[in-house]
């Protein structure tokens, strides 16, 4: 009888499923992906599916995006968790996020997707009010008890062009407000000083302008690849945000 269990065994060890199989090998590195203002973490979906159907371990931040600091504080509660060195991945206002908790020892790499990378002494805001000639602002509203949202008659448009009108829409509808603390809040660490940076640079982008981005990946030194696209990418081109990533995560190696 033992010996026939022992058989059912190896048996069943030897014939494990297709799917099993064909798994991607454990890689070296996880990702955790930092989302920015007036949207949730959700919007990563498509490529957290990729990304982890590819082998990675990948963690999601949820953040307030009330202060600064307090996002910087629940992306390096995500870090910690992380059981491998980390990739770690911002878009848009997150780059602000990741570039001030991304001085985590932890941390091998920057990625910035249609993302700010603010300096030491400079705010979001800073950045924002640059002028752009020739480039469209992000159009928000006049503050509202401590808080920026888009214009809802212009989200569309400036945020998610390329994006299903029907998840465009919702992503309108449920629009996260924007604490002015997290907007203001003058960086007193600047993390792509120290470490390698990525960043995918939108063309089509409304909400922060290509000459912007440009600018801010070039003072970083950053390894950058242009993508016709609007601000949100990662929902509009997921393929090629996930590949990028992928591509940082084996030149973090």
């Amino acid at each position: 009888m033992k010996h026939l269990i022992a058989g059912v065994l190896l048996a069943m060890a030897t014939t494990a499923s297709p799917a099993a199989q064909a798994r991607a090998p454990d890689k070296p590195v996880s990702i955790v992906l930092v989302h920015g203002a007036f949207v949730d973490a959700s919007g990563w979906k498509s490529v957290y599916d990729i990304l982890t159907k590819d082998g990675y371990e990948v963690l999601v931040v949820q953040n307030p995006t009330v202060t600064l600091e307090g996002d910087a504080e629940a992306t390096r509660q995500v870090i910690a968790k992380a059981t491998k060195p980390v990739l770690l991945v911002g878009h848009s206002y997150g780059g602000a996020v990741i570039t001030l908790a991304g001085d985590d020892p932890k941390v091998k790499s920057l990625v910035y997707i249609a993302a700010y990378e603010p300096d030491v002494g400079e705010s979001v805001y800073d950045l924002a009010t640059r002028p752009h000639p020739g480039e469209e602002a992000a159009p928000l509203l006049p503050p509202a008890d401590g808080f920026l949202l888009v214009d809802p008659a212009k989200f569309p448009t400036s945020f998610a062009a390329d994006v299903d009108a029907s998840t465009t829409r919702f992503m309108n509808a449920s629009q996260v407000p924007w604490g002015l603390r997290a907007v203001q809040f003058k960086l007193t660490k600047a993390a792509w000083k120290n470490k390698p940076v990525h960043h995918m640079l939108t063309l089509d982008d409304h909400m922060i302008p290509p000459s912007l981005q440009h600018f801010m990946a070039s003072r970083a030194k950053a390894k950058v690849v242009e993508i016709r696209s609007s601000h949100a990418v990662m929902l509009s081109h997921p393929k090629e945000v996930a590949a990028f990533i992928e591509t940082a995560a084996a030149d973090a190696n």
